[in-house]
């Protein structure tokens, strides 16, 4: 074990951190889950509402530093881009 407090201190928050983010990346891969789910039952308007959502959860994991800035907006523009061709058909 640590032999100093601080380092019990820091191993103390990196749990408590890896519970936290091991949460929100699993709510980020259920979102996009069920917006490729909807895109591929052909339901393009109800694709629409719930990429809003997504891309809400997607932005919060990268505020939070679980997700990096540029993979988000990646995450982001690649889902909007499938939704956007799914309701051009």
């Amino acid at each position: 074990m640590s032999k100093s407090s601080s380092a019990e201190k820091r191993h103390k928050q990196s749990l408590k951190r890896k519970i936290r983010n091991r949460h929100i990346r699993s709510t980020v891969k259920s979102a996009v889950k069920e917006v490729r789910t909807a895109l591929s039952g052909s339901d393009a308007p109800k694709a629409v509402e719930i990429l809003k959502e997504t891309s809400s959860v997607i932005a919060r994991a990268g505020s939070k530093g679980v997700l990096h800035k540029k993979t988000v907006a990646r995450k982001v523009s690649r889902l909007s881009k499938a939704v956007h061709k799914a309701t051009k058909k």
